[in-house]
């Protein structure tokens, strides 16, 4: 992963001497429930039409919900091939679909952008001459918007992705069983385990990991520790780091709606069986939502989820696809997979969370 200049936000000299420090995000009031989501079937695939049925019955979407399209079944899609779907998305769905589902893992990439990205932001025809280059920026980053579409024009999408029909439907049924489980006195808290790796080009992201520590107010505690690969972690919420390769992820116990992702190059060529570990090992080793880059994109921090901007929209009560791309600045090249609708720490009242304690003082 080659390396670009000033990847990092600008620090003061005492910012430095403080340490990590939490950030402030938004309040956001609402969250995407089934009734705004949009499902797509590809006709020609098995797993899609399998998969895609099941989530219709398991979250409850009516017919008017649902596209169904012929689709190749590879990883890629041309220009054409991509302007034929989308002209069909936009004739399918109205004002009322916030977001999409796309059941099927491939084809997760147009090009050299992910499919979910261009479906939110429209091809750009220059940029694949130049992939370590800026991408668009994206009007829904860090929004306190739940109604995506309405407020941005944008609706996000997310692979319900899998190696097999049985591995998509588990992954529905975490999703399902994630929405409401977290964040009460009840429920004890969840752990949340951010990794800075030996890897330099690889773990930038190290410099916007939050203090470790409980967090009481949430039913979380932060953990932040040096290391190539993940330690035995039970109640795993949430997991980042900075690899290559993937390694130690038997050892994790997550609870439904887990998110987890690397920072790589090549995390999102969910059709590769050597080279870089994807977004599927995530999903296969029991985490509900997680995200990779389709082509190399340098290691800009805005192309790849802020973990404290993920944290804290999904500790709001926010979905899986709400809270990971919120987190992404510039989501061109990124393809989102997982069970859009997860949402463990769903409440009545979003404005419950007390987000305010966490803000960085002046």
């Amino acid at each position: 992963m080659p390396a670009t200049a000033a990847v990092a936000p600008a620090t003061s000299a005492s910012s430095e001497r403080a340490g990590p420090q939490w950030l402030g995000v938004p309040r956001v009031a609402g969250r995407l429930g089934p009734a705004d989501m949009g499902l797509v079937i590809n006709t020609a695939d098995p797993y899609s039409v399998a998969v895609g049925e099941y989530y219709i019955e398991r979250r409850g979407l009516r017919p008017e919900q649902v596209l169904r399209v012929e689709l190749p079944v590879r990883g890629v899609l041309t220009q054409e091939e991509f302007q034929g779907l989308e002209q069909q998305v936009q004739s399918r769905f109205g004002a009322q679909t916030q977001a999409l589902a796309l059941a099927w893992t491939a084809p997760y990439a147009v090009q050299c952008q992910s499919i979910t990205g261009v479906l939110a932001l429209g091809f750009d025809p220059d940029f694949c001459r130049h992939t370590c280059g800026r991408s668009r920026l994206s009007p829904y980053f860090n929004s306190p918007s739940s109604r995506p579409w309405r407020d941005h024009q944008l609706r996000p999408s997310m692979l319900l992705a899998g190696r097999s029909i049985e591995q998509g439907k588990r992954l529905i049924d975490r999703g399902v069983s994630a929405d409401a489980r977290l964040g009460r006195r009840w429920s004890g808290p969840a752990n949340v385990l951010f990794l800075s790796t030996g890897d330099s080009a690889r773990n930038v992201r190290h410099t916007l990991f939050p203090p470790a520590g409980p967090v009481r107010a949430l039913g979380i505690e932060v953990f932040v520790e040096q290391a190539d690969r993940p330690r035995d972690v039970d109640r795993l919420l949430m997991l980042q780091t900075g690899v290559a390769r993937l390694s130690g992820l038997e050892a994790l116990s997550w609870v439904d709606g887990g998110l987890a992702d690397h920072l790589t190059s090549f995390g999102g060529l969910l059709d590769k069986v050597d080279g870089q570990s994807t977004a599927l090992e995530w999903l296969d080793s029991g985490a509900t939502a997680s995200y990779g880059t389709v082509s190399e994109p340098c290691n800009h921090l805005q192309k790849f989820p802020h973990p404290q901007v993920l944290l804290l929209h999904y500790a709001q009560g926010s979905t899986a696809i709400e809270a990971y791309w919120k987190s992404v600045a510039w989501p061109l090249q990124g393809v989102f997979v997982g069970e859009p609708l997860a949402a463990p720490f769903a409440r009545g009242d979003a404005l419950a969370t007390p987000l305010l304690a966490l803000r960085r003082r002046p």
